[in-house]
């Protein structure tokens, strides 16, 4: 049962709901409900619980909370809201993982059929093949431009026709055809707009973003720091480590140059003395990767011996002496 009262008593009931959501939740998913039913609502509502409450309402009402919630409590962060009350929306606060929650509410679309003034949320296509209807409902496929052919007594289209464009508004003859085709082309639920948390609005495709990808986002940051620091001279934490490295190899490249050294230089030195050390040192490698590729072209050589073997044994030993027989 809804609450029962006067006007100015729902509303104030409502203040109080919202405002006291904005103080528990955090974290609040802005969503778009337009040609969402009671009955889907409540298994939206059901199945988010109980770490998630759904609430609706007019969005001058939400409005009048926000900003009366704001100037109790001093939190001006909610007042971001308010810009996203545009059109059919509502709330759903919630506590558990961001993306499991979207995950959740989009299990609760549900088919529709494309009633006549309606919309079009995607394209609609008629496929190609029998529609099990009667010769005489050729005028709805005539009249939409739409290829047939009888074949057995029924109508089978020809080839796909793409019936309705994503934004157009749904004729009768469009909805007529889709009604005896049984095509129900449209779902409907919840559909997340934007996501706040804590005082940030962003759009619910970041939620898409895995570690790897906030990783590299990351890295790249970095890069470009660091390249920035080290054409300007300014150093930073993401430059640092290429300011050492190309140091050393200024003071390695003066130590070779000249007779001053130091440990590091040392071994450079000796290795450029006596190159035969870049042999010794490359040596088990190359000895190894020989090893592989002799391993290697010997095997197919064991194959055709063991191949050659049946075969003689086969032919009985004869040799193949008896083929041109």
């Amino acid at each position: 049962m809804g609450f029962k009262g006067t006007k100015a008593e729902k509303k104030a009931a409502y203040d109080k709901k919202l405002c006291a959501l904005l103080d528990e939740y955090t974290q609040v998913f802005v969503c778009h409900a337009d040609n969402v039913g009671s009955t889907q609502m409540q298994n939206i509502r059901r199945g988010l619980r109980p770490d998630s409450v759904v609430l609706m309402g007019k969005n001058t009402m939400m409005k009048r909370s926000i900003k009366i919630h704001a100037e109790k409590t001093g939190n001006k962060d909610v007042l971001a809201l308010l810009d996203l009350l545009v059109g059919n929306v509502g709330f759903i606060f919630t506590k558990g993982d961001l993306k499991e929650v979207r995950e959740e509410v989009a299990k609760y679309k549900v088919g529709a059929p494309a009633r006549v003034g309606l919309v079009a949320p995607i394209d609609v296509v008629v496929p190609p093949g029998n529609t099990g209807l009667d010769p005489s409902q050729t005028s709805f496929f005539q009249v939409l431009n739409i290829p047939t052919k009888i074949n057995k007594g029924t109508v089978e289209i020809i080839a796909p026709v793409e019936l309705i464009k994503t934004g157009q508004k749904v004729g009768s003859s469009e909805a007529a055809l889709l009604s005896k085709l049984n095509i129900r082309p449209f779902s409907y639920g919840l559909i997340i707009q934007r996501v706040y948390e804590s005082g940030a609005v962003f759009g619910p495709e970041v939620l898409d973003l895995t570690d790897d990808d906030l990783m590299e986002k990351v890295m790249q940051a970095i890069s470009t720091v660091a390249a920035i620091s080290l054409a300007t001279g300014y150093p930073t934490l993401a430059s640092l480590p290429h300011s050492i490295v190309n140091a050393y190899r200024n003071v390695l490249a003066i130590a070779l140059a000249t007779d001053y050294s130091f440990p590091q230089a040392e071994s450079i030195k000796e290795y450029l003395k006596d190159p035969s050390k870049f042999a010794a040192a490359a040596g088990p490698a190359v000895t190894a990767a020989a090893e592989k590729k002799e391993e290697a072209a010997a095997a197919p050589k064991e194959e055709d011996k063991k191949e050659d073997s049946e075969e003689e044994e086969e032919d009985g030993g004869f040799g193949g002496l008896f083929d041109d027989f």
